[in-house]
């Protein structure tokens, strides 16, 4: 008779949890989990909407939709990725000209590509790309008229007897000295007749990583602005010294650090307004010994007095001198192995 009663005891001790359990797995959490995603959805919403971008909709161009599922059932999102363009150009804010030297070789589509994705997410950014080459490519002007961005497509061969490595004199034309020029050339023509705008000229190699906060840094370059840049002259970083008043008094720098402007092409933006008032200012093609061509340009903008360091004082690096590994392709064989019309 104990027994049955402690029995009994038992069962109606765990039946009443048993059925609430039950009950509680069955609709209540999922019933939470519902109004929780609601509410995550909700904010989701009202954060794009105080950064001016708009709410998510499920026609057109949402960037993720997360469909309604009925009590019970599993939740599943589906996302779809919205191609983004530029911040809207700014009347007030100063234009960034960018000239970026290109040649033909296996990674140059994807060179260009990554340099796009960065460039569209800077405002008022107008890029000037010069083809190393008799005409313009239909791989650049492809990529160029999909990349939504402001864009001039250039192009300029330079002679085989002046490309570095091909020419017997010992002051060779490194590759990009013609089509930079003919860059600063195409700016100089664009505002022989109209009053320039407020910004700046800057270099950017294809095969260069670059920072968004670096482009904002050189926004308001009053003459000629300087920064490090890394992975250049077997260093981690080359940059100008800048004494504590914060003027450049010097260079930090192991190759031929007694250069005017022992620099990297990548460490300096110009002011387009002193660009289009020095138009003599230009590349040299003549007379000119390796890691010059930045004091050839430069000698004729400004004085060691007239730079701008940027990036902290110098202390941030900002920039990168990357360059993609060279692809094996041996296995294409000489003919090719892989269909030759698919554009890599």
């Amino acid at each position: 008779m104990l027994r049955r009663r402690n029995l009994l005891t038992t069962l109606l001790i765990a039946l009443p949890w048993a059925l609430l359990l039950t009950l509680w797995h069955q609709y209540p959490t999922t019933h939470y989990l519902s109004l929780l995603r609601k509410e995550t959805d909700e904010n989701v919403t009202s954060k794009s909407l105080l950064n001016g971008t708009s709410a998510l909709r499920e026609e057109g161009f949402p960037s993720c939709i997360r469909q309604q599922q009925s009590i019970g059932a599993t939740p599943k999102v589906i996302q779809n990725y919205v191609y983004s363009r530029p911040p809207p150009w700014s009347d007030t804010l100063p234009t960034i000209f960018v000239i970026t030297p290109t040649y033909t070789r296996p990674v140059q589509k994807a060179e260009l590509t990554r340099l796009a994705n960065t460039f569209l997410h800077v405002q008022n950014l107008h890029w000037v790309v010069v083809e190393d080459s008799p005409r313009r490519t239909n791989l650049v002007s492809n990529l160029l008229e999909k990349a939504g961005l402001n864009f001039t497509h250039l192009n300029v061969e330079t002679p085989k007897s002046l490309k570095l490595g091909l020419s017997w004199i010992p002051s060779h034309t490194p590759r990009g000295t013609l089509q930079r020029n003919l860059g600063l050339h195409w700016l100089r023509d664009s505002f022989s007749n109209t009053p320039p705008p407020e910004g700046v000229v800057y270099f950017a190699d294809d095969d260069n990583t670059y920072s968004l906060e670096l482009f904002e840094e050189m926004r308001y370059t009053r003459r000629v602005s300087v920064w490090p840049v890394a992975f250049v002259g077997g260093l981690r970083y080359e940059s100008p010294k800048v004494s504590p008043a914060g003027k450049v008094v010097g260079w930090k720098t192991v190759f031929d650090p007694n250069r005017p402007f022992a620099i990297d092409m990548a460490g300096f933006a110009i002011s387009i307004k002193l660009i289009l008032e020095k138009p003599q200012a230009s590349f040299k093609l003549e007379g000119v010994k390796g890691g010059y061509q930045e004091t050839s340009l430069l000698k004729d903008l400004v004085t060691m007095d007239g730079l701008e360091p940027k990036a902290a004082n110098c202390t941030k690096v900002l920039v990168w001198h990357t360059r993609t590994e060279r692809p094996t392709l041996v296995n294409e064989g000489k003919r090719g192995f892989t269909d030759p019309r698919v554009e890599v």
